[in-house]
């Protein structure tokens, strides 16, 4: 047979054998992610978040915010509100946050008469603990950094897949996305449609996930685009970032601007916005005549040297258009706008973001809804159909059943180019890389019993 003939034949088995590895760790965190994004996507779509669905019937006119804070406060003893999230509608609820010590409750409230509709835990449902499973595993950095190194080689997952599943040798592209066969022929065309139909998303879905993890995403991407606080001039910084407005593992805080540090009250800084008084009713009469579409969010000064944060985005519900995104921060003293970031503001990669996390969240409408829950069907189905082809395919259940090494590894240039620039371009699935080749040319190679488990 001619080298011509062989060295595909090499290509496609060394490249199977690094999907094989790559799989292996992936799937389950892919099953994980999918299941988790499944909860959260339909609990922020069919119920509540923070019980600002409850209906109420409208009355001759809203009573004002400091009203509705005195009756949250009185509901919950001893507390002391952080949060204001103004109605989603003429006949809908408004809601606040309350703290007591490290414990925060939800109180949701009939704006026209102040009543207590509910109390709640704030940001303790099924929303939040699947969020906290989807960016943590529960146990906070340690999962955030193996959940990154997943998708990293999830990454890497789409490239090899692709390239097993690309049509050769006369096949066509309508048989690559069609399934048929039996046996373990039809769980491979299964596997390898659904993949191809599913890369381009989840491709979108790793970038998107991947530029908010530890490692990539709050060192490299986030901390090259993070909005710089050096365009409010003159105005006094904080050591506390707008991430600290986050509660628990859930994300609120527009990403460009999670590392940028809050502006403090106490100077003369800034441009007038509020004459007279400054307290919860001026600042949201003047969050009022800002024309968000929907709601907005205000939070209060945590201390004396605090400011109020008006938001408004689409990754926390707030509107449908993430280029509608606002964060307004006024001094609690003088009334003055300190800075004000729109979506004009943000960086390329940050806007991209803003239409990321909202396409990610399925924000953007009732088709991104359906689409995300065929999205991630498909990730289950793909993730499924692979452990049924390794299954049906190793010798025993004592063997792995890797795909064979060739002898001789072709190491075409097109191949390294694509593995350098996804390493140097992601440097968690650079080291997972390279924890790889260690296991495989080292370890397993070196060790008969383990070698005998591979083959």
């Amino acid at each position: 047979m001619s080298t011509e003939t062989q060295t595909p034949n090499r290509l496609y088995f060394a490249v199977w054998r690094w999907h094989f590895y790559a799989g292996l760790y992936v799937i389950p965190f892919l099953l994980m992610l999918a299941v988790t994004g499944l909860i959260m996507l339909w609990v922020s779509s069919v119920t509540e978040l923070n019980g600002e669905r409850a209906h109420v019937t409208p009355g001759a006119a809203p009573l004002p915010p400091s009203a509705l804070q005195a009756a949250a406060e009185a509901a919950v003893p001893g507390g002391k509100a952080t949060q204001y999230i103004a109605p989603m509608g003429a006949d809908r609820v408004a809601a606040l946050a309350v703290a007591v010590g490290e414990d925060t409750t939800g109180v949701t409230l009939n704006p026209y008469t102040a009543e207590v509709v509910e109390t709640f835990p704030w940001r303790a449902g099924w929303y939040d603990f699947a969020s906290d499973i989807h960016g943590t595993l529960l146990i906070g950095d340690l999962g955030d950094w193996l959940i990154e190194a997943a998708a990293s080689l999830g990454l890497l997952l789409i490239v090899t897949g692709l390239y097993l599943h690309w049509p050769r040798n006369g096949a066509t592209w309508r048989q690559a996305l069609s399934v048929g066969g039996k046996g373990r022929g039809f769980w491979k065309s299964l596997h390898g449609a659904v993949g191809l139909w599913a890369s381009l998303v989840l491709v979108v879905f790793l970038i998107s996930g991947l530029s908010w993890a530890g490692l990539w995403g709050a060192k490299f991407v986030q901390a090259w685009n993070t909005f710089p606080a050096e365009k409010w001039d003159s105005v006094p910084l904080s050591d506390a970032t707008h991430a600290s407005m986050n509660h628990g593992a859930e994300k609120e805080v527009p990403w460009t601007l999670e590392q940028t540090p809050l502006p403090e009250s106490g100077s003369l800084a800034g441009v007038t916005a509020i004459s007279g008084p400054v307290n919860i009713d001026t600042v949201a009469a003047f969050a009022g005549t800002l024309g968000f579409d929907r709601r907005f969010q205000l939070n209060l000064p945590g201390d004396e040297k605090g400011v109020w944060t008006i938001s408004h985005d689409s990754m926390s519900n707030d509107g449908p258009d993430p280029s509608a995104d606002r964060t307004i921060h006024i001094d609690q003293y003088t009334g003055n706008v300190l800075a004000d970031v729109r979506y004009a503001d943000y960086s390329p990669y940050a806007k991209m973001m803003a239409w990321g996390i909202a396409f990610h969240e399925g924000d953007l409408g009732v088709w991104n809804l359906a689409l995300n829950t065929a999205f991630c069907l498909s990730i289950i189905v793909l993730s499924v159909s692979g452990l049924v082809m390794w299954l049906k395919r190793r010798p025993s259940a004592a063997r792995l059943g890797a795909p064979p090494r060739p002898a001789d590894i072709p190491y075409a240039k097109g191949a390294l180019l694509i593995t350098l620039a996804l390493s140097l371009a992601f440097p968690m699935l650079g080291l997972t890389l390279l924890a790889v080749i260690v296991l495989d040319l080292v370890i397993l190679s070196a060790v008969p019993p383990l070698k005998r488990l591979v083959s």
